[in-house]
């Protein structure tokens, strides 16, 4: 039976610092996001008279429900290419033993040793020549061919650690590759998917550098450079740029708030490959 020690006691005292400390910044944040006009007490007091109002004027002005619906456009497309293709790719390298299939995973993995700015310009004038620039298809492509290296290596990893048995016992009741692959290893892979799902989603979703350059004078905005265009615009206006902020983190919290379980088994069992 486990008793509770002062170890113990001082290890929470420990974990509730680091939460405080953690978390005083949101604190901040949303208390000055509630803040009406004119109030000029300290950051870190309530706010005297809360209000909501300057999610309203933070939505309206900064433009901020199309830039949503192109950043979900982007990160959903982005993601499901990420997970299938990974997947898929991460399969043959795990299972096979022949020297070809180490040559490849050796490819991918040059690839996560190569910084992506080399490549950017390059891809930019490939998009152009494409016709796609400006459109969010140009990110699409783009993020699915950064990530997924690193997205092979993550499933390759946990399924070296898979025991082979479940798609042998798939196989001796008649079912192909494919058909093992898709009814029983890939529903086996979903701790790591939703490790995988959230990692892309954050990086996806947070970018700066490509929206900006790929979807510049295209009308078309993600998150993170609407955010950037309004701030510049209203930098003295603190409270209605940190309800903006707030409004532009919501969606990622959503998703990792939805796939929190997923993503916790991920990190505990799948890394471990």
């Amino acid at each position: 039976m486990n008793r509770y020690t002062w170890r113990t006691a001082g290890l929470e005292a420990v974990m509730i610092a680091v939460a405080l400390v953690f978390a005083f910044p949101v604190y901040v944040l949303v208390s000055m996001a509630l803040r009406a006009e004119g109030d000029d007490s300290s950051p870190i007091a309530l706010p005297n008279s809360p209000t909501f109002a300057n999610f309203g004027d933070a939505w309206q002005r900064a433009g901020l429900g199309p830039a949503i619906g192109n950043s979900l456009m982007v990160t959903a497309g982005s993601v499901v290419l990420i997970v299938a293709l990974a997947a898929m790719a991460a399969y043959p390298l795990a299972r096979s033993t022949r020297r070809w299939s180490k040559s490849v995973f050796a490819v991918f993995m040059l690839g996560l040793l190569l910084p992506f700015q080399l490549a950017l310009i390059p891809l930019y004038q490939t998009m152009r020549d494409l016709g796609i620039l400006g459109n969010p298809l140009a990110l699409i492509v783009f993020y699915t061919g950064l990530q997924l290296p690193f997205s092979v290596f993550m499933y390759t990893g946990f399924l070296r650690s898979l025991d082979p048995g479940y798609e042998e016992a798939a196989r001796m009741d008649g079912a192909g590759p494919v058909r093992a692959f898709f009814s029983v290893v890939f529903p086996l892979m979903r701790p790591i998917t939703g490790t995988v799902v959230i990692l892309n989603v954050i990086f996806v979703w947070n970018d700066f550098l490509t929206p900006l350059l790929y979807l510049s004078g295209s009308g078309r905005q993600t998150i993170p450079v609407a955010l950037f265009g309004f701030i510049g615009q209203y930098v003295s206006q603190w409270p209605m740029v940190f309800a903006g902020l707030i409004i532009g983190v919501i969606p990622v919290l959503i998703a990792y708030f939805a796939m929190q379980k997923r993503i916790i088994q991920g990190f505990a069992g799948g890394l471990k490959g």
